[in-house]
């Protein structure tokens, strides 16, 4: 019996340990406050590609839009605080030394996901309708590799 505990246990800890490490929008990376006019010419960030955290192994990362391939981080790439959004559209896209993947969590806590919508095996995600609120992007790549990347945000 004791044996049978020992072991249950064990794999307890094993699966939370592999949930610690999803992308958690909880948890907040570097970032700013940036406002709908501000973004209209475009902000660009540099940034590493990549991690440890096969996205399809999270059960709390649920994307409304595309599916594939994707290594994240747990902690947001960055954390932007979005103001003046209202009538406007945001383009948030990467550009890689790699093929990149690109996950987005929104004010409204949705989910996006996006792998080769900017060419070049680069990633791109038009929001619609963004809301004002904090957005966190997580820069990952397809298959696990590590890149230098640039993010760029831009509203019209």
């Amino acid at each position: 019996m004791f044996k049978i505990f020992v072991m249950a246990a064990i794999a307890t800890v094993g699966f939370s340990g592999a949930a610690v490490a999803c992308p958690d929008f909880t948890l907040s990376g570097p970032g700013a406050d940036l406002s709908g006019s501000q973004m209209r010419g475009g902000v660009s960030y540099r940034v590493q590609a990549g991690g440890d955290s096969y996205v399809w192994d999270c059960p709390n990362v649920q994307p409304g839009t595309d599916r594939g391939a994707g290594y994240f981080t747990s902690r947001p790439d960055f954390t932007f605080s979005l103001s003046g959004m209202g009538g406007r559209r945001l383009a948030v896209s990467v550009v890689s030394q790699c093929d990149a993947a690109l996950l987005i969590n929104t004010a409204s806590a949705n989910w996006y996901y996006d792998d080769d919508d900017n060419g070049n095996y680069d990633p791109k995600i038009t929001l619609t309708r963004p809301a004002d609120g904090y957005l966190d992007v997580w820069i990952g790549t397809y298959d696990g590799a590590v890149c230098d990347a640039v993010l760029t945000l831009q509203t019209y």
